[in-house]
């Protein structure tokens, strides 16, 4: 017989003091730290605990008894419900407080190096509709809201699209707006739905894979072109075509019209075949006069307007004057190279995607640029002594790593190479952090410019500026050691 769930315990009346890192708040029982989502410092609530530990614990907030003077009202019908913007309630000026402190204890407490006065963030001029890019799943199986289940109504229609309820992978929340993109794409949305369940097409069964429609992929550019990609799992010519058809005819202000027929076990596009139904298989997104082609596959910050901004930022702390030779590590489709390029001799881009440096390469061809060069394959492989030996130690090396930072070996790479400044771009403060430390012998940080590019998330960028050392600190810190340090590192931002 199974062991039965001890019950965990009802906390009552417990005041919010402060917010947390992965977009928690956090209150504080008995010098025991416990995080709940959807709350501001100043709220008091009744919470009910879902997870215990020694020094902490995680719930969910069941009754508030007072609301938080900083709180504002959430604007989206679907907030608490969809995993995204999960900091609705914070007014924009207290997002940014939180990122800035954010950003200052990950570099503080697991960096561990001496730093200059932070900048302070620039926030997003927009706040609403920004994005470029999002991807929606057809789902035969709806998420009830609390709302309807309270409702005792029977639910006949169970067909879905919209996002994945966080830790529920075969559950989606059907999303009647959407304040992410432009609202055209609420509209493509709703009536691709429409259309669909109206001719009786078949929504995807995520757990037993089956059905016609699979996902819908959205993007836009600030020149106002518009790419839909429809994702099929069964390969019905006939539906395939009234469909998109259907889509062409209503939405002439599409540019680029695909679909994909995936039938593989994950919803990954990288590996499939796009089939051109309408229009061109790329759009366009320009940048001081730059054209970048953007297609099915490639990656491009997804807020156009800040991403601007961002390279901006970097380009200024690169400090070139046109003698420089710059690599620029997990370059992408090559936009913060090809950007950069006009402002130096020579540009090296490095990644790991051989598609993005296919579109690396269009991108310099389509702009008149002579002066790149662009490398596939993974980067602790690619960035070698014989690689820096071949093409020249570099003047200054732009890194944009993925979240999880860089390898040691690419640390390691980097030391080699010896450029005169690195511009550090990250999207984890905390990775960021434990690599200035593998950095902090040769490097000294002078410069820290966060940037906010997903407001109503606890996201944030940061730009950090290193300079070689004029004489060696000692040995850099073990790397084991750091990444123990940052997984053991509470995440908390006091005051």
């Amino acid at each position: 017989m199974a062991r039965k769930r001890k019950q965990l315990p009802l906390l009552e009346a417990v005041e919010i003091t402060d917010v947390a890192s992965e977009g928690k708040a956090i209150a504080k029982i008995d010098g025991m730290a416990v995080f709940v989502p959807f709350a501001v410092p100043g709220d008091v609530v009744d919470i009910q605990l879902t997870r215990k530990r020694s020094s902490f614990a995680e719930g969910r907030i069941v009754r508030f008894h007072a609301y938080s003077d900083v709180r504002s009202e959430p604007f989206c019908r679907h907030f608490g419900v969809c995993g995204g913007c999960k900091w609705q309630m914070l007014p924009y000026g207290e997002q940014l407080r939180h990122k800035q402190k954010q950003v200052t204890d990950n570099l503080q407490r697991i960096g561990k190096v001496e730093l200059p006065e932070i900048t302070p963030i620039l926030g997003a001029p927009q706040t609403t509709f920004y994005r470029n890019k999002m991807e929606y799943t057809f789902s035969n199986k709806r998420w009830l809201t609390e709302e309807e289940i309270s409702s005792d109504r029977e639910f006949t229609q169970m067909d879905a699209l919209g996002f994945h309820i966080p830790g529920m992978f075969d559950k989606v929340l059907d999303i009647e707006k959407c304040w992410l993109q432009d609202d055209l794409a609420n509209s493509i949305r709703n009536s691709v739905r429409s259309f669909c369940l109206e001719h009786g097409y078949s929504f995807f069964d995520l757990r037993n894979q089956h059905g016609l429609m699979r996902t819908l992929l959205i993007r836009n550019s600030s020149i106002g072109e518009w790419m839909v990609i429809v994702v099929f799992y069964e390969d019905d010519a006939e539906k395939r075509a009234a469909l998109m058809t259907f889509i062409a005819a209503t939405f002439p202000q599409i540019t680029s019209l695909l679909y994909i027929i995936n039938q593989k076990a994950n919803d990954t596009i990288t590996d499939q075949e796009v089939e051109v139904w309408k229009g061109r298989d790329y759009i366009v997104e320009e940048m001081e006069g730059l054209q970048f082609r953007i297609g099915a596959k490639s990656f491009y910050q997804t807020n156009s307007e800040q991403a601007y901004h961002l390279y901006q930022i970097a380009r200024s702390y690169a400090q070139l004057t046109g003698d420089e030779l710059v690599y620029d590590l997990y370059t992408g489709t090559g936009t913060i190279a090809n950007f950069v390029a006009r402002n130096a001799k020579k540009v090296i881009g490095i990644e790991y995607v051989e598609e993005a440096i296919a579109d690396a390469k269009v991108n310099a061809e389509i702009n008149g640029i002579d002066n790149t060069l662009f490398f596939a394959g993974d980067m602790k492989d690619v960035l070698t002594a014989a690689f820096i030996a071949e093409h020249g130690h570099p003047d200054v090396i732009i890194t944009d790593p993925p979240r999880a930072g860089m390898h040691d070996d690419v640390v390691g790479a980097i030391l080699l190479a010896a450029p005169r400044r690195i511009v550090y771009v990250s999207c984890n403060a905390a990775t960021q952090a434990r690599d200035l430390s593998l950095l902090d012998s040769h490097y000294a940080v002078t410069r820290v410019q966060p940037v906010d590019m997903f407001p109503h998330t606890h996201h944030v960028e940061n730009v950090v500026l290193l300079e070689k050392r004029e004489t060696p600190k000692e040995a850099a810190p073990d790397p084991e050691v750091l990444s123990r340090e940052q997984e053991a590192a509470p995440g908390v931002t006091e005051d």
